[in-house]
């Protein structure tokens, strides 16, 4: 065999190798705290290659986490852009972390749901409530209101977010204290609710825990309504979601483009998509109420609560909200945990 033969056929088997043990494509765009768990964002980053054809990895950190990453790596940026609650969104751009720049149909979203420069603006918003697994219950009765999880019939069968890192923790907590009767000035409602709670065994996680919930490992958790309509209409076993007797709030959830982001105009591409009448849609399916004025579908929105229920849910000053988080935070963890 002559040697020059031999050497392709190495070549060739090499080269089989190399190509099978390759990397997979690396990311075209990185979004911190898109959670596929969470909001249907799974099938979303889906449609987001199939459309744009631009690979983003799913990514479950929090508002809290993706904001101490981006400031951790703030001189050789890693994310393009962040999904955040609002008052995360509110913190990121007072502290510089990410861009000034207005997606395409930026002017349509309504006042009180975007920075004026364009730093964060919303995409969705949900309503803070009890995503309940009925059968995980085992006959005990589905909680009416905050005061019910305090029973001890319900003794290690709460969950809630880590309020001084995610924002449904501490949207949570704002829905908790509003309804108490607390403010922004005041947040002994919650703290002492809290503390009552944990006395009856809660449990806080630090991650999205739909999953948990779907199982039946965690039958109550403070979560929105569309996790808790995901699940009611797509998952096997019996899920409701509960919009407390004492009354709730809304919450908006918001995009950022990040300060110097290394892959900026595919991010671009992303953002512009996220408000466009598909991405609107599709949030609008996946049981979220869009930023941007799309009719959902009759069939979507009947599956929804009455409105009348509704009516409980209050909107707040969020920027007021996230002025005061950090003195709560110092509150809980020194009273609470």
């Amino acid at each position: 065999m002559k040697p020059n033969f031999i050497m392709t056929i190495l070549a060739v088997i090499f080269g089989a190798a190399m190509l099978s043990s390759a990397p997979a494509r690396a990311a075209d765009a990185v979004c911190y705290n898109c959670p596929p768990e969470w909001a249907n964002w799974g099938e979303m980053l889906k449609n987001i290659k199939a459309d744009l054809n631009i690979e983003i990895p799913g990514d479950n950190k929090n508002s809290g986490q993706a904001i101490a990453q981006i400031i951790a790596e703030k001189a050789s940026p890693v994310a393009d852009i962040a999904y955040l609650g609002i008052n995360a969104g509110i913190s990121a751009g007072q502290q510089g972390l990410v861009e000034a720049w207005k997606p395409a149909r930026f002017d349509e979203i309504p006042q009180g749901l975007k920075e004026a420069d364009g730093r964060w603006w919303t995409v969705h918003q949900g309503t803070l409530g009890l995503f309940v697994n009925v059968d995980a219950l085992d006959g005990k009765p589905v909680p009416a209101c905050w005061a019910d999880l305090k029973k001890p019939e319900y003794n290690g069968l709460v969950g809630y977010l880590d309020p001084t890192s995610a924002a449904v923790g501490y949207v949570s907590s704002v829905a908790i204290n509003t309804a108490l009767g607390g403010s922004f000035d005041n947040f002994t409602p919650a703290i002492d609710y809290l503390k009552a709670l944990s006395q009856n065994g809660a449990l806080v996680t630090k991650q999205t825990s739909y999953a948990r919930v779907v199982s039946g490992e965690l039958p109550i958790l403070m979560d929105y309504d569309f996790n808790a309509y995901r699940a009611k209409y797509t998952e096997s076993g019996k899920f409701v979601f509960v919009l407390p007797c004492e009354g709730s709030v809304s919450f908006p959830y918001v995009m950022t483009l990040v300060k110097n982001a290394p892959h900026a105009e595919a991010a671009k591409k992303v953002l512009d998509y996220l408000l466009s009448d598909k991405g609107q849609l599709f949030w609008a399916n996946a049981f979220l109420r869009p930023a941007l004025p799309v009719q959902m579908p009759k069939e979507i929105a009947d599956k929804f609560l009455p409105a009348s229920e509704y009516e409980r849910a209050k909107a707040v000053d969020w920027a007021a909200a996230a002025a005061a988080q950090k003195g709560f935070s110092e509150r809980y963890l020194s009273e609470v945990r």
